[in-house]
Parts: C-alpha cells; structure tokens; sequence
C-alpha cells in the first residue's frame, strides 16, 4: 500500500530513492471502519493520511449539533486537518471514515521536519499544496459564494464516481441545504 502512496507522491514532484526509503520508515497502514472518527475536533492534528481505499468526510458542527461537510476524500487522497497542523493548534474539524478505509497515517511533525532536509519532498509538498489547495479549492470557495444549492448539486453530481457513494445526508450538508430542500432540488431537476 506503501507504494500507491509513493507513486502518488511522485506524480507531484519525483522522489530521490533515499528520501523514498526515509518516507517507509514514517508510514504506518492503518484500518478504520465505517463512522469511525480518525480526527475529533477539539484534538491535536497529529497525522497526514493518504487514503488507500475507501471514503472520509471532513466535516464541522454548528452549535446546534449540525454536521457540515467541508470535503470528502476518495481514493489516492491526502487528507488532514492542515490548519491545524501548521498552526500546532487543536483541530475544529473531525475526520471520519464514511466506509471502511485503508489508509497510511504519517507523522506531521515527522514530515515537516524532513521537508526542511529532503528539497525534493518539499518541492512534492508545493506542488500538491498549489494544485489541492488554490488550483482546486478556488473555485469551490468562489462557488460557496456565487452559486446555487442546485448549481453546486450539479457539480457534485458531474463526479459520478463520489456522488455514488455519498448518502443524501451527506450532499445536503456538503451543500448547505436542509434534506427538504435537496428533494426539492432533485424534483426541480428531473422536470
């Protein structure tokens, strides 16, 4: 499993065989059934996680008990609360399992500290930050802003691979709709 994420890795910027080989010694597979929590708000963020198999939602909850999905992470996905980490802050988002996921959980501390020796390791982690975190996110920050609950439904829907697997619950949060709204939506759109 190792080597799904070391193949992903490189695909962002390649990896020297000795940074690959310190990398194996930071890795550690780890099993979670379907609702387990790998992250609770309110915890250190200790662990970068590669998702193997499997499906995680990132999510929030208001002060009514709401949960509010932020993201989801499919397969071949870095997950983390990355905030969190940076800042040495506890995590206000959970992470949890949506189905049983394979995954390889890294130290942060760890990984941090080798991007500061490894410039190969570091040149992976500008890459996938630029293209995860302002290439993907922007538009997804821009739609939150400009779009509708039905234009952003459409956008989901366009990934057929994750709307699949994904409950309704789970879309309505995501959209920041009501379940009774969703229905609405999903009426809306088969007329």
């Amino acid at each position: 499993m190792i080597e799904k994420l070391l193949f992903e890795m490189n695909s962002y910027a390649a990896l020297s065989p000795a940074t690959t080989e310190v990398l194996k010694t930071i890795c550690q597979v780890k099993l979670f059934k379907k609702n387990e929590l790998i992250l609770r708000a309110g915890e250190y963020a200790k662990y970068y996680y590669f998702v193997c198999k499997g499906l995680l939602g990132y999510y929030k909850s208001d002060a009514d008990g709401n949960i509010i999905y932020k993201l989801f992470f499919e397969e071949n996905s870095f997950c983390a609360s990355t905030a969190a980490i940076i800042e040495e802050k506890p995590s206000t988002f959970n992470i949890i399992a949506l189905e049983d996921v394979e995954l390889i959980q890294y130290s942060a501390k760890a990984f941090r500290e080798l991007i500061i020796t490894r410039h190969d390791l570091a040149l992976f982690q500008i890459a996938y930050l630029e293209k995860n975190w302002v290439v993907k996110k922007e538009p997804l920050e821009i739609g939150l802003k400009w779009e509708s609950a039905k234009e952003r439904y459409l956008q989901l829907y366009q990934n057929q691979a994750l709307f699949k697997r994904l409950k309704q619950h789970h879309i309505a949060s995501y959209l920041g709709v009501t379940p009774t709204q969703l229905s609405r939506i999903r009426k809306e759109l088969k007329s």
